[in-house]
């Protein structure tokens, strides 16, 4: 888990507001979220199987910690009512609802396929823009779903069909429709006022990194290099939502026992999807991002949660 540390720095600074990390530390996370970096973009010439493992590691190992900060963010809002037992109460829905989303896989693969993605991009541009900017949201929480099926096409649907295990010659037509849409809107936004500089050059250089890189490479870069820092950096933040959570060590502390748990449901899982008699890097494909989409679900509706339990108590405090 150390990596972890050295991956979360990737793209943001770390010596703001509670984030209270060493100065030697943060002279080691930059250039190794850099290393990382380097590493996803070299492996892009691998062949297909191959990168797709180096890529899924780098999603496994320094992506999907960052929602396992979820059990810091249930902490305080169930054991003051639950007590010892406020794991079990947040684990069990938290589970069902992640058991839910797998079950839609087998029954309805295109149907949950679409909710993922709209759900995806949903998270990504509320983590992105920020509360009050719908348009801006949707233009950064699409930009890494709709440039795949523009750019790369044919890559994306095989990619997906891997997925879904269905087959996919070419892009659903609603997908290439809504990242059509998307592109529109994004030239409209672009066009139609001022844009912070950086918000300008991050989606530029994401949009570089789409255009030459394999779809998972390119988005692996954007979660583990955008996506999850963000999130945890907006936890430590955040004196009410994960209070434990005051700097870079306790947030990868905190997220060590429910990224175990995940490894191991994963892991637990595995015979299941490889029954088919799928290679190693499909299986593994295909059980990460629908397990990706399992959490999601239960991640953002514990968000929506702990954002109104704030707003309570900010609300009670003010009167």
């Amino acid at each position: 888990m150390a990596a972890l540390s050295s991956i979360l720095s990737f793209g943001t600074s770390v010596g703001e507001s509670r984030l209270h990390v060493r100065v030697s530390e943060a002279r080691l996370l930059r250039p190794a979220g850099a290393l990382v970096a380097v590493g996803l973009v070299a492996s892009a010439f691998l062949p297909r199987e191959t990168a797709w493992l180096v890529a899924l590691t780098v999603v496994i190992v320094l992506g999907v910690p960052h929602g396992a900060l979820d059990g810091a963010v249930a902490a305080p809002l169930l054991r003051p009512r639950y007590g010892r037992l406020w794991f079990a109460v947040f684990a069990v829905p938290y589970l069902g609802l992640s058991a839910l989303v797998l079950l839609a896989w087998q029954v309805a693969p295109l149907a949950t396929l679409a909710g993922f993605l709209a759900l995806s991009v949903l998270h990504f541009g509320e983590e992105d823009a920020g509360p009050g900017r719908r348009v801006e949201a949707l233009v950064r929480g699409g930009l890494p779903i709709a440039l795949p099926a523009l750019l790369r096409p044919d890559e994306t649907a095989g990619l997906f069909a891997v997925v879904s295990r269905v087959p996919m010659p070419q892009l659903p037509v609603w997908w290439a429709a809504a990242a059509w849409v998307w592109l529109a809107v994004t030239a409209v936004w672009l066009l139609t006022g001022q844009r912070r500089a950086g918000v300008l050059i991050e989606m530029a250089l994401l949009a570089l990194a789409f255009w030459i890189l394999p779809p998972l490479t390119a988005f692996t870069l954007y979660f583990v290099g955008l996506h999850g820092p963000r999130h945890v950096r907006a936890l430590i933040r955040d004196p009410s939502k994960a209070p434990g959570v005051d700097t870079l060590r306790r947030a990868v502390h905190a997220a060590l026992p429910v990224f175990g748990l995940t490894l191991l449901l994963g892991a637990g899982l595995w015979p299941l999807y490889a029954s088919g008699g799928s290679k190693a890097p499909a299986v593994l494909l295909t059980l990460t991002l629908q397990m990706l989409s399992a959490l999601t679900v239960p991640h953002i509706l514990l968000d929506r949660i702990a954002v109104q339990h704030g707003r309570r108590i900010e609300f009670r405090s003010a009167r």
